[in-house]
């Protein structure tokens, strides 16, 4: 079937076995997420063809390249993919221009431009460098532009901020929003870390122990409560907004389907687009607006569901705003006081906005 990728994959190494069957889709980002140890890598690499399962299939957008059922099974070097890995691995021995050439041989004549790729990953002024003249986050994005010169038909991402200090991490995640929004490639993105999920990813899937915990839209699995303790303190949602108006007070108004919520004043002119964290522990629930409070941002909710957190004496409540999920962490003494149950109409006050862009 056209338009996603499909992969099943059974493997079992003794100490490990991985048993995964996803239907993914065939454009943005999709995060494999999961502690250490879940399985993301080793789903990764039988992607990419390095490990081949026995008991394996996958198919990009209609087009098989393992099924182990009929015998098919296409090595890495015949697989139109691009690999990016924690670890840049450029050629010390060439230039940045050099290391770019190189992945442009795998690409037909004339089907990526290096000068495009430069420019889109803010590196055409490093061309001429070496890699040892270069920082952590430079020489990731100039592997991340060998991978994209060999015009693949999908980019696979090993934790490719791993590796990077917060300095760097914060220097390259604009160019990963860039290749978000330019890209008409999948990108298949391993990640441990919750921010970096939020801020890049389309669909999520979270591994544990080799399988599959949970796959969906991003905000379908980041808001359910069933899984607060993958997340634990950094549960929370991601809502699309888009700049309404730069206020005279400094602030700016962000609008959403549920609504309007202000962030200090912004650079970016109105109607553009952002993406917003709110995390559980920053929203409080409320009967009724509050007309003495310092709470900027409440907006009209109802509660959909709770459940108990790993965190003795608390419980995550999942509301929906407008068309959009939010979480909440408040106490169970709280949830008895108020009389939160679902269906109940209410107010969320958002103390924090986390913007990620």
């Amino acid at each position: 079937m056209s338009g996603r990728i499909e992969a099943r994959f059974c493997l079992d190494r003794g100490d490990f076995a991985l048993d995964v069957d996803l239907a993914l889709p065939g454009h943005g980002v999709s995060a494999l997420f999961g502690h250490s140890g879940s399985g993301k890598t080793t789903c990764l690499r039988a992607m990419a063809g390095l490990l081949r399962a026995p008991d394996g299939f996958f198919a990009l957008n209609g087009e098989v390249w393992q099924d182990e059922a009929c015998g098919l099974f296409l090595p890495t070097h015949r697989r139109p993919l691009g690999m990016v890995f924690q670890d840049a691995g450029l050629f010390p021995h060439l230039s940045v221009r050099g290391n770019m050439k190189f992945g442009q041989r795998r690409a037909a004549a004339g089907a990526v431009a290096l000068g495009d790729i430069a420019e889109l990953l803010g590196i055409a002024h490093l061309l001429d460098r070496r890699p040892a003249q270069l920082s952590g986050g430079e020489r990731q994005r100039v592997a991340i532009a060998r991978a994209l010169l060999t015009a693949p038909r999908v980019l696979l991402m090993d934790e490719p901020l791993a590796a990077l200090d917060l300095k760097r991490k914060l220097e390259i995640l604009p160019y990963l929003e860039n290749l978000h929004r330019e890209l008409d490639i999948p990108v298949i993105y391993v990640s441990h870390s919750p921010d970096e999920v939020a801020r890049l990813a389309d669909h999520l899937v979270l591994l544990d122990a080799g399988r599959v915990v949970a796959s969906g839209p991003l905000n379908s699995v980041l808001s359910r409560t069933d899984l607060s303790t993958v997340f634990a303190d950094d549960a929370g949602v991601v809502l699309e907004t888009r700049v309404a108006e730069h206020e005279a007070d400094d602030l700016t108004r962000l609008e959403f389907p549920g609504g309007a919520i202000y962030v200090s004043r912004r650079a970016e002119p109105v109607g553009t687009r952002l993406r917003c964290r709110i995390h559980a522990r920053d929203v409080s629930l409320a009967l009724a607006p509050a007309s003495q409070s310092s709470i900027l941002n409440c907006v009209a909710a109802t509660v959909v569901d709770l459940a108990p957190t790993d965190t003795p004496g608390h419980m995550l409540v999942r509301l929906v705003v407008g068309s959009d999920p939010i979480l909440a962490r408040i106490t169970r003494r709280s949830v008895e006081k108020l009389g939160i149950r679902p269906g109940l109409a209410l107010r969320a006050q958002i103390k924090s906005v986390a913007l990620l862009a």
